[in-house]
């Protein structure tokens, strides 16, 4: 018979109170992570030749990159913790975090960069990281810290209280109080028939303006700035990524690319519609042969007739075109330049006006022949908006609908990849929503759940557990938030941050629900819970809006390399 554990020999019971830590501490760890990766970063642009051998060193750009985006993540919410303490809205809560994930981040960010050490030329320096801040790192990432972190979330149910002004403030409890009472109700019904979201939801939220935050007031929206609209995704997100999170971001994409290069007249005819949420918008972009690689986008479109009227014909495939069915309009990325050595400079972006549709298949028709079809392609998680595969067949787009008129032919590219930039953004705030809906749960669950004659939250692992989970999600969201603050003021130097955050957020996503998962037990692969949506959800993350590998390569990578 197996007796009460005894205290090993010489061993002291575990101290379950947290150790004295401060933000000098968390400052001390986030640089000294920004100061390795700034190294490796250096070498790294040496032996790429400043980003144009990147393909010759695909391993070292990735991982210089990802540990780079490590170190700003954690600088970041640093700073966040910092702001909050100046201007009276700080708490330790908060302050833990910041050290915790600091902890976290700088040992990911070593860690990653160990392995191509010798390429860098930087073994000695990777080996000796950190010798002036190793008593800080230790305490800093002990379990005890960790651990109280955990407790203090089970104790107030995971609930996101990040320090925001009152405007900002007042957008989140506004659009949580709308996404708990409309949305979470039928998120996961949605889920499990695959419907379509109701159309209740649309309605609703073009009058409460959560489709023009970014548009400007003269073009019928609030233009309350990035920041507000990643709180209104966020939340939308936590409630439901498929049925509402991801309402916002097609139209954001469509929105700004007619903003950056879009005529006078198309910005008149539709941001407000865009804005009131009367255009529901899909974007299409990839082809069953053509994925990251935009620039071999073979769709064409050519120059045609219609009753006297000038316009394109669209000819072609498309691929994961998410909303295609509902959407009233498609903006589409099309070669109008047949030599396909043309690459990027060949593509011209189209407004593709169609009927709505429900259901998962659709077949449209023009007077003249034009025929488009749509299927939608089956997925474990992401429903409820429905992507699908297109075949366009002599579909007419008149003129006017050419995004930046006769002046934006061959721009197309430059047009989507600003669209793209706030895509990510908008990602790194959905990846948000979904961790903190996962957080919560598992607090919930955690609290509730006995084994062992208690709650299986006063074991010590998924305190521990727990706590880590909030410590990356806090990181997540300082670098999201950052890059949010970033694009209101340049949104063309903003964009490399703006995929650091939904690089960074993605993963953490999937690591939170999939921690929650773990945390629920044998429940957790249950679809009565709602942590299994979460985990399917969050799969789906790291793929759209650009997929991890190309990102981390040809987005961030670059963009680093070059000096961006």
């Amino acid at each position: 018979m197996v007796g009460r554990a005894r205290p090993l020999v010489g061993f002291a019971p575990m101290s379950t109170a947290a150790p004295a830590v401060t933000l000098d501490d968390a400052r001390l760890l986030a640089e000294a992570a920004r100061k390795l990766t700034d190294a490796a970063l250096a070498r790294a642009t040496d032996l790429t030749a400043k980003g144009d051998k990147i393909d010759e060193h695909q391993v070292v750009v990735d991982r210089v990159a990802y540990a780079a985006t490590e170190a700003r993540a954690a600088i970041e919410l640093v700073a966040a913790a910092a702001a909050a303490r100046a201007g009276g809205q700080g708490d330790d809560h908060l302050d833990r975090l910041a050290v915790a994930a600091a902890a976290e981040l700088a040992r990911s960010a070593r860690d990653r960069l160990d392995p191509i050490a010798m390429d860098l030329g930087l073994a000695d320096e990777i080996e000796g990281a950190y010798a002036e801040v190793r008593a800080t790192l230790r305490r800093a990432g002990g379990e005890a810290l960790v651990r109280a972190i955990g407790r203090h979330v089970a104790e107030t149910a995971g609930r996101n209280a990040w320090p925001l002004d009152s405007t900002l403030a007042e957008v989140r409890s506004s659009v949580r109080q709308f996404a708990e009472k409309e949305v979470a109700p039928h998120a996961e019904h949605i889920h499990r028939h695959d419907e379509l979201i109701p159309e209740r939801f649309i309605t609703t939220m073009g009058e409460l303006g959560y489709f023009g935050l970014s548009v400007p007031e003269s073009y019928g929206g609030h233009e309350l700035g990035n920041l507000a609209m990643i709180l209104t995704t966020e939340e939308l997100s936590r409630a439901s990524l498929a049925a509402a999170g991801s309402l916002i971001t097609r139209p954001e994409i469509l929105a700004k690319a007619l903003l950056a290069g879009g005529t006078e007249a198309q910005k008149q005819t539709w941001l407000p519609k865009i804005a009131a949420g009367e255009k529901m918008v899909a974007i299409s972009v990839t082809e069953p042969n053509v994925g990251s690689d935009v620039a071999s986008v073979a769709c064409r479109a050519t120059r045609g007739q219609v009753d006297g009227q000038d316009g394109w014909f669209i000819e072609g495939a498309k691929a994961w075109c998410t909303f295609a069915g509902r959407a009233d309009v498609i903006a589409l990325l099309a070669r109008t330049d047949p030599d396909p050595a043309k690459g990027a400079k060949g593509l011209s972006l189209f407004i593709v006006e169609k009927p709505s549709f429900d259901g998962h298949e659709f077949v449209a028709s023009q007077p003249h022949g034009g025929k488009l079809e749509g299927k939608a392609d089956r997925t474990p998680g992401y429903r409820g908006m429905h992507s699908y595969t297109l075949a366009f067949e002599r579909w007419f787009v008149p003129a006017a609908n050419l995004v930046g008129g006769a002046a934006g032919e061959g721009k197309g590219f430059y047009l989507q990849m600003a669209g793209f930039a706030a895509g990510r953004l908008q990602t790194g705030g959905r990846a948000c929503g979904v961790a903190q809906a996962a957080l919560e749960k598992t607090a919930e669950y955690v609290t509730q759940r006995g084994q062992f004659g208690r709650p299986i939250l006063q074991f010590g692992l998924t305190q521990y557990h727990l706590g880590r989970m909030a410590a990356k999600l806090a990181a997540a969201r300082a670098i999201t938030y950052a890059a949010a603050v970033a694009m209101d003021g340049d949104e063309r130097k903003a964009a490399p941050l703006a995929a650091q955050a939904k690089l960074f957020a993605c993963d953490v996503a999937v690591e939170v629900t999939q921690l929650g998962q773990l945390l629920h037990g044998g429940w957790g692969y249950a679809e009565e819970y709602a942590i299994s949506r979460y985990v399917v959800d969050a799969q789906v993350l790291p793929i759209f809006e650009g997929v991890k590998p190309i990102l981390a390569l040809k987005v961030v990578g670059r963009a680093l390399l070059a000096g961006a």
